[in-house]
């Protein structure tokens, strides 16, 4: 299927053809015409998909046939303020020839300034939960004219504490609307939660792999954790980690490690969820112009992230689960470039990288760094979730050698 086959607006079609895009996704390909119609939308599809487009693309398609709304037309929700922000970008970016404004609402920024975009009338509204619940209670914002409700990342909304908040906006929203609701996962606290608001949804699946991209080389270096700073300053000495995203499990790690690096005059700076969004524009505005070498963050702060050149992701500390490791190593060699992903390994982190690499189907090469011996080294162990991504076991000595 080509893009002209998806039966969208021509305008859309020539800012996807702008945008350099060849073919749609499986995710496009079988969500869009489904949006189109009108019909509800149970959607789970991995970060990196091709997702936001599937959506804001037929969302345009809609809202585009009004000039001059008086109220938003279709509002999307996204549990962090990054999130919120690239997917108004990607509207913004699709829907440039249409003539459709949007705005996006997130805490961290001047509610006065989003109340005077708000008054410009935009066709779409892009939000965190929070934040536009305050809009919506200083009656700065009404939805009677709203035909759609994206619900974006419902899994992360779910983790991160904001049901009660979405559905106080959805009870605030006119029954008759069409609701599309994306999810990396279907647990069955989200598959509760899309029944209360969906209505005969049709579903589509798109098979969760984990595949991590094979223009991403991968790397396991076993460290103490007392060392682990001293291990990032080593490594920084490369030349070829020119461009490095580094991600901390907390807050205070990020500002901890941020701190050390800064004490060696290396240029840095960090993104979490107490700095303020001001802070946290100017510090990948630093970080993606080169001004900034190194940037740190968390997880929380780091949903939606699009940034091209990243040479390396080390993994400080390791994510919770395979598909957050997937999500972060994606965050370089993209665009088809290569890049590098580089993990900190120490005590019971070797539980995680084993669901890791029987996630991915794939054995991450390890590696010690001369100076940096761990003293514990990895258990060996052998069991059905140890096994070299053919269906054969393997036997994890000091190391990882087999």
């Amino acid at each position: 299927m080509t893009f002209s086959d998806l039966n969208l607006y021509a305008p859309i079609l020539k800012a996807i053809e702008d945008s350099g895009y060849e073919i749609p996704t499986p995710i496009q390909f079988s969500t869009v015409p489904v949006v189109l119609d009108g019909v509800d939308l149970l959607a789970s599809a991995q970060t990196g998909t091709g997702k936001t487009a599937a959506f804001a693309w037929p969302i345009l398609d809609d809202v585009s046939q009004f000039d001059y709304p008086t109220e938003p037309l279709a509002l999307v929700l996204t549990p962090t303020r990054e999130l919120a922000h690239q997917v108004a970008k990607s509207f913004a970016t699709y829907g440039k020839y249409c003539e459709t404004g949007v705005v996006s609402l997130v805490g961290g920024e001047s509610i006065v300034r989003q109340q005077d975009e708000l008054k410009r009338r935009p066709h779409v509204v892009v939000a965190t939960p929070g934040r536009l619940l305050d809009h919506m209670e200083r009656r700065n914002v009404r939805f009677t004219q709203l035909r759609t409700l994206v619900l974006d990342e419902a899994d992360r909304m779910l983790d991160m504490g904001f049901i009660a908040d979405v559905m106080r906006i959805a009870r605030a929203l006119p029954r008759q609307r069409q609701t599309l609701f994306f999810s990396a996962t279907l647990s069955p606290e989200v598959e509760t939660l899309a029944r209360d608001l969906l209505h005969k949804p049709e579903r589509v699946g798109i098979a969760l792999t984990f595949k991590a991209s094979d223009k991403v080389a991968q790397v396991l270096h076993p460290v103490d954790s007392p060392d682990k700073r001293m291990l990032m300053l080593h490594l920084l000495e490369q030349e070829e980690m020119e461009q490095v995203l580094v991600f901390a499990r907390t807050r205070r790690g990020a500002e901890r490690l941020a701190t050390v690096l800064r004490s060696r005059r290396v240029s840095v700076d960090e993104i979490h969820g107490d700095r303020s969004q001001r802070e946290r524009n100017e510090a990948l505005e630093a970080f993606k112009s080169g001004r900034v070498r190194v940037l740190v963050a968390t997880d929380v702060a780091s949903r939606g992230l699009d940034i091209q050149g990243i040479s390396h992701v080390v993994n400080y500390d390791m994510p919770g689960t395979a598909e957050e490791y997937v999500h972060r190593i994606g965050r370089t060699g993209r665009a088809g470039a290569t890049g590098h992903a580089v993990s900190f390994v120490s005590g019971d982190d070797w539980n995680l990288v084993r669901e890791i690499e029987v996630a991915i189907e794939r054995k991450i090469p390890r590696e010690l760094v001369s100076g940096f011996y761990p003293t514990q080294p990895e258990p060996a162990r052998v069991g059905p979730e140890d096994w070299d991504g053919k269906g054969v076991r393997v036997v994890y000595s000091a190391w990882g050698s087999s």
